[in-house]
């Protein structure tokens, strides 16, 4: 008689021989797990050896009397059928004590009875395992009063770190970044800390969680927060770009005024009507920024219009020339005169000159310069027309033409001739004081004096962009 062969042995051999290796007589194949769990293609032998009933029956009593949850079990085998009775702690413990009974050599199949245990003295036997935790945990915190002051240690060392700063604001080049620079340490100390700790009592799957929620997070608030990270890189680029130093006048897009001081989170302006106007740092880092005060030299400009029936040419010349004869109108660049439309009763014309901001009033030196070439204009004998408009109040008076109605009043009335109407003589502009308007400056000087322990991000020593 060929002797049997172990189950591995047995299982090497079939792969090796393939299909005709299932005819090799004495060998069993081994059943699948599927036909193992179906029943209907696992080999029951036809005889069985006396008191193997008892053996299965005694080893998977002894295999529960090692497991508290199958404490509970009983365990009885007859032809190879074990039936399993009794109550368990939990409900996945059933599925596992008939998978622990049929892998015992021997067993044909499993009939599993086991119910769980719902009575209030099993419920109330958890508070053991509670117990137990609570026992070691006990036992864990010498190692967790370790791990806390390792974690303790590193961020207080970060803190002192960040603390530093003089050193952090002569390395950056302004106090923001310096501050930014002291947060991103203190940050990485305290997460150091943390991983530090955890790993140390053995927390690595909770040391993955807490980093994984924490991008996560991250990631989330990014999305929530995104107007403000703007505005803080903003702030962060503008205090390296410095477009504007204080007191300065500025147009920012539409809003006009003088620098007080920018912050972390917006630009602070007071505008010419003495009002504080605060702008977004991302706002002021995007749109166009018109500085008055960076030259000194500014130009103006103005139109005015003359009769058409006079001469244009004359009126541009005699109006530079006025322009040029203003001291506070700087010769270089020197004035000029343009013809830029004509209207319907009129030449329209735009003088422009320049002045020196720094000694004398642009918004005085542009209205003193508007009068003095409207008093040269008129003293020159030409016209300022207004607009003139033609009014038909019956339809009768469409058949006039407008240039014939002075005719029709000398027909009816030969003495009614039209006159010109003479302009009486206007005095020249009086003389104004022209030194710069610094109310305004003034505030602003007062202002920044006051808060001069701000966090202002303006650096006068670093160069403007």
């Amino acid at each position: 008689m060929i002797p049997r062969l172990p189950p591995l042995l047995a299982a090497l051999l079939l792969f090796a021989a393939g299909p005709a290796g299932a005819m090799l007589p004495g060998i069993e194949a081994p059943a699948s797990p599927v036909a193992a769990a179906s029943g209907s293609a696992q080999t029951i032998e036809d005889t069985q050896d006396s008191g193997s009933d008892a053996r299965i029956a005694a080893r998977i009593s002894g295999i529960f009397r090692e497991l508290p949850a199958f404490a509970e079990v009983d365990v009885a085998a007859s032809q190879g059928v074990v039936a399993l009775s009794g109550t368990v702690p939990a409900t996945e413990d059933i599925a596992r004590a008939e998978a622990i009974a049929g892998r015992v050599s021997g067993v044909v199949t499993v009939e599993n009875a086991i119910k769980r245990d719902v009575s209030v003295d099993a419920s109330l036997g958890g508070l053991a395992s509670i117990g137990e935790r609570l026992d070691a945990l006990g036992r864990m915190l010498p190692l967790l009063a370790i791990a806390l002051g390792v974690a303790l240690a590193i961020i207080l060392l970060g803190y002192l770190l960040a603390g530093l700063t003089g050193l952090w604001r002569r390395v950056a080049p302004n106090p923001f970044l310096a501050e930014l620079i002291a947060s991103a340490i203190r940050f990485v100390a305290v997460l150091l800390g943390v991983v530090i700790a955890l790993d140390m009592i053995g927390a690595g799957a909770l040391m993955g969680a807490v980093l994984g929620g924490a991008g996560v997070i991250g990631i989330a608030l990014g999305f929530a927060m995104r107007e403000t990270i703007e505005n803080y890189v903003a702030s962060l680029m503008l205090s390296l770009r410095q477009p504007f130093r204080a007191n300065e006048l500025v147009m920012i897009g539409d809003l006009e005024g003088r620098v007080v001081r920018m912050t972390s989170r917006a630009t602070v302006l007071m505008t010419l009507e003495g009002n504080h106007l605060r702008i977004p740092n991302a706002q002021v880092f995007k749109a166009v920024i018109v500085n008055f005060t960076r030259n000194p030299q500014r130009r103006f400009q103005f139109e005015l219009g003359v009769d058409a029936d006079d001469d244009a040419g004359a009126a541009r010349l005699l109006g530079r020339d006025t322009l040029a004869g203003l001291p506070f109108v700087l010769a270089e660049p020197p004035p000029e005169a343009r013809i830029v439309e004509v209207g319907d009763s009129n030449v329209l014309i735009r003088f422009l000159g320049w002045v020196d901001q720094n000694e004398n009033d642009w918004f005085k030196a542009q209205s003193l310069a508007i009068l003095a070439v409207k008093h040269a204009l008129e003293k020159g004998g030409f016209g300022l027309p207004e607009p003139i408009y033609r009014l038909r109040f019956d339809p009768r008076s469409a058949t006039v033409p407008f240039e014939n109605v002075n005719d029709v009043r000398r027909e009816r009335d030969p003495a009614a001739a039209p006159r010109k109407r003479e302009k009486p003589e206007r005095p020249a502009p009086p003389a104004d004081d022209l030194r710069p308007a610094d109310e305004v400056a003034q505030m602003v000087d007062a202002e920044r004096a006051e808060g001069a322990g701000e966090n202002d991000l303006l650096d006068s020593s670093r160069p403007v962009e």
